[in-house]
């Protein structure tokens, strides 16, 4: 029995078996075998066969979003819309059939966005070279998932679970939970909060599932089987995904309101370009993307060229980014603009920046 029956008899057995208290144990047990197996499917062991045509493209700009969907859906057009790039698009599926890259010029950042074609149902087993389409989408920092707006939610549901498999949880964040192998000592394990969902039994259960008898578990808080087993593989990507449902003049316009109040999701229409300036605002804000200006003493600040930066960076990586070797003489900044107190605030390394505002470093 290869490893993909495994996974379709466990994944029935998990079905068939009553959610309750008596089972809870069992039903543990299957979903770590179930992780497992899918671990050894998207990293086979032993020597493999030769390697078909990826879609690697180079990482460039400040940031990288990944548009996956179902074929025919207008991620093509999309592209077409908002960069200069131009990918073939028509009627029928699977007009696109590599990855496409192009660039978002927005608030002066250089955001690339990939093209990526449809994946298809089964697509994290490799079906339709879902495997290849995945990888790319991994390493992205934001996901757009295209939808058609007419279709209701079932493609949401099939695209979430075939991500959810290859290990890509989205608009979640990581499990608080401390965990470490140990050489002996057995398994020491301690929780900050009350369990809800798991115990101590429960949890030595999956561990010996993946032959693991000394380690140390701390649970900050309430977590469920699935978090405990994503830590263990370590191996699980944790994205911002945005759901954008496309084709919206072909439905009503009170579903068309029902789905813009959905959390994490906006309407737009590619072909009558309707609502794709706020698109490009939602994505400036879930990438978390801020613009830093510089200036020199005595001078005017420089409002052409600005730093794109990370929400949370500090004066420091402002100086890396400039140059990296200002930080050796560096002796204060000065800053204008949303985070000083006063205009402007002497600040150190490790005063937060935010957005649109002016620093001026002084060496030694």
């Amino acid at each position: 029995m290869g490893i993909l029956e495994k996974i379709s008899e466990i994944e029935r057995e998990i079905s068939r078996t009553q959610k309750n208290k008596a089972t809870e144990y069992h039903l543990g047990l299957l979903k770590a075998k179930l992780a497992r197996y899918r671990s050894q499917l998207l990293e086979p062991t032993g020597k493999s066969g030769s390697k078909g045509e990826g879609f690697d493209v180079m990482k460039s700009g400040d940031a990288r979003v990944s548009l996956i969907g179902f074929p025919s859906v207008g991620k093509s057009t999309l592209l077409n819309t908002v960069t200069e790039t131009k990918s073939e698009t028509a009627s029928y599926e699977f007009t696109t059939l590599t990855c496409i890259p192009g660039v978002i010029n927005y608030n002066g950042a250089n955001i690339q966005l990939l093209d990526l074609p449809g994946i298809i149902e089964g697509a994290s087993q490799g079906k339709g070279r879902g495997r290849q389409v995945i990888a790319v989408a991994r390493t992205a920092d934001l996901v757009l998932m295209m939808l058609d707006a007419s279709k209701g939610e079932n493609q949401r549901i099939s695209l979430e679970k075939e991500l959810e498999t290859v290990g890509i949880r989205l608009n979640k964040r990581k499990p608080n939970i401390y965990f470490k192998i140990k050489k002996g000592g057995g398994l020491s394990f301690n929780s900050t909060v009350t369990l809800t969902h798991l115990n101590e039994k429960l949890v030595q259960l999956i561990l010996h599932e993946y032959k693991i008898f000394n380690c140390e578990v701390l649970f900050r808080e309430d977590s469920t089987a699935d978090d405990f087993i994503d830590v263990i593989n370590a191996n699980r990507i944790y994205m911002s995904c945005l759901y954008v449902y496309n084709k919206i003049d072909q439905i009503s316009i009170e579903e068309v309101d029902r789905i813009a109040r959905k959390a994490d999701s906006i309407v737009v229409s590619c072909n009558m370009k309707l609502n794709l300036d706020y698109l490009l605002e939602k994505i400036w804000e879930y990438l978390a993307l801020v613009r830093v200006y510089t200036k020199k003493r005595g001078e005017r600040p420089d409002f052409v060229d600005g730093l794109i930066m990370r929400r949370g960076s500090t004066v420091e990586h402002v100086c890396h980014a400039i140059h990296r070797t200002i930080i050796e003489c560096f002796k204060y900044a000065l800053v204008w603009g949303v985070s000083a107190k006063y205009s402007p605030q002497r600040v150190g390394l490790g005063h937060v920046v935010q957005h649109d505002d002016v620093v001026q470093v002084i060496t030694k």
